[in-house]
């Protein structure tokens, strides 16, 4: 090794670093521009454009804040444990691809700081370093608060590492690789290929692998200790969780690396189901500019997951802890340990019938149709909410629809040759009854019901 191999280390790896933490400071920024958004408020707008450098301010008054520590802490403990937690942060995504690779000198750069055969295992690993700074945090704090929070969280991100791990296993599994290059690559081959406009369409592991992207994204929330599976720093029960006593730099890295968790989870996310930095490249494969695009196709699928994270925080209520932990032990892991031995079963039978191509297809035929069944609930709802609002816009709409039938039902009374007179009357009736039954469902109203 060179020195043009020791500057290209050092050069991806300062690349990868500086992508991670100017990362996480625009993700603090504009979680609090979104969630505004959705509370009908402001939000922070006074320094810099559009307050994008709020987060730069808070994080060096953060550093710069007097460091105050209770009495009876254990000194060491309580100061490695904030430490421990921000280096998880920033080691996890030393195996994550960020970009496509280029030609310098006759060498090939990749960009990613680290490509080992154990690959995603090293993700694990550092998930379950994540909760020795947590739970020493809270215990060495000398304080009930605290040890009660880092106890609930270290229960949570064990039980939630679970189920991500059989997720993970899946799609060990059904790629056959755990190297996180190879899972990508795998995912860059074309699934299909439209012959009317010859798209092709990338072999993306959340189809015919959804099971395992559920798994893995739910349990990944609860990893990451954001709502609604935050119960860690439940402030109604537990003043603020397991870093109650801390303050200054020290609680600064610990919230450091709660955020950086929301960019590794999603860029994990991204790296296992939707094929990493794979991208079109225009003929621009090899070349400085098509491992650039590749880290803007890598950004923007990172930032709609994060912006899923937002976008739970602002919409769902904190769960009840034994709700939590129902869902990990009761749904996932049973769920897990289900998937993981029906894709164990397709990789067999995708091996011993010869004919891989037929097994993707119904894979990608499966992945289609629990997608559908997934999301009919939820467009269910948005139609059901749809129409509530819409009756709540125009409550006499319904009124005149009903008038309307009536109208109509007369109408046909009559082309039938039913006696005009009749026809009235029967209307008529009708129309009595429905007014008396409006009438009871009032009076039977409670004072609750009744919308001032």
């Amino acid at each position: 090794m060179d020195w043009i191999d020791a500057l290209i280390i050092v050069g991806r790896t300062v690349v990868a670093f500086g992508i991670w933490l100017i990362g996480t400071a625009i993700m603090i920024w504009a979680e609090r521009r979104i969630v505004s958004k959705m509370q009908s408020r402001i939000g922070p707008n006074r320094l810099g454009p559009f307050g994008i450098l709020q987060s730069l301010a808070d994080g060096a008054k953060l550093f710069f804040k007097e460091d105050i520590s209770p009495s009876n802490v254990d000194r060491w403990v309580y100061g490695i444990a904030p430490i421990v937690s921000a280096t998880v942060g920033l080691l996890t995504m030393a195996v994550i691809p960020y970009g496509g690779s280029f030609e310098v000198s006759g060498r090939t750069v990749d960009l990613q700081v680290w490509d080992p055969d154990i690959g995603m295992l090293w993700v694990l690993a550092m998930s379950s370093l994540g909760v020795y700074g947590i739970v020493l945090g809270g215990w060495s704090s000398g304080s009930k608060y605290p040890l009660l929070g880092s106890v609930r969280s270290g229960a949570q991100m064990i039980s939630y590492e679970l189920a991500m791990s059989l997720g993970l296993g899946a799609i060990f599994i059904y790629t056959g690789s755990l190297r996180t290059s190879d899972i990508v690559a795998a995912q860059a081959e074309p699934i299909l290929t439209l012959p009317v406009l010859g798209w092709a369409l990338p072999a993306w592991n959340i189809i015919p692998q959804f099971v395992a992207f559920v798994l893995f994204f739910g349990s990944a929330i609860a990893e990451a200790q954001r709502p609604p599976f935050d119960l860690p720093e439940a402030e109604g029960e537990l003043v603020a969780g397991f870093h109650t006593e801390y303050s200054g730099a020290k609680f600064a890295m610990f919230m450091l690396s709660e955020f950086m968790a929301v960019l590794t989870m999603s860029a994990i996310t991204v790296t296992l189901f939707l094929g990493g930095p794979a991208g079109p490249l225009f003929g621009l494969e090899g070349t400085f500019v098509g491992a650039l695009l590749g880290v803007g196709y890598f950004l923007l699928k990172t930032i709609v997951f994060i912006f899923v994270f937002v976008w739970l925080r602002g919409t769902l209520p904190r769960m009840r802890y034994d709700r939590l932990m129902d869902l990990g032990w009761r749904v996932l892991l049973p769920l897990g340990l289900l998937w993981v031995l029906v894709t164990g079963a397709i990789v067999v039978a995708r091996q011993s019938l010869g004919s891989p191509d037929i097994i993707r297809y119904a894979m990608l035929a499966f992945g289609v149709v629990l997608i559908g069944v997934f999301l009919a609930p939820l467009l269910s709802r948005l139609s059901d909410a749809e129409s509530a609002d819409d009756r709540e816009a125009h409550p006499d709409r319904g009124d005149l629809d009903s008038e309307a039938a009536l109208d109509v039902r007369a109408d046909r009374m009559r082309d039938q040759d039913v006696s005009p007179d009749v026809a009235v009357a029967s209307v008529d009736a009708e129309r009595v009854e429905r007014a008396e039954l409006a009438r009871q469902a009032a009076r039977d109203r409670t004072p609750d019901q009744v919308v001032l």
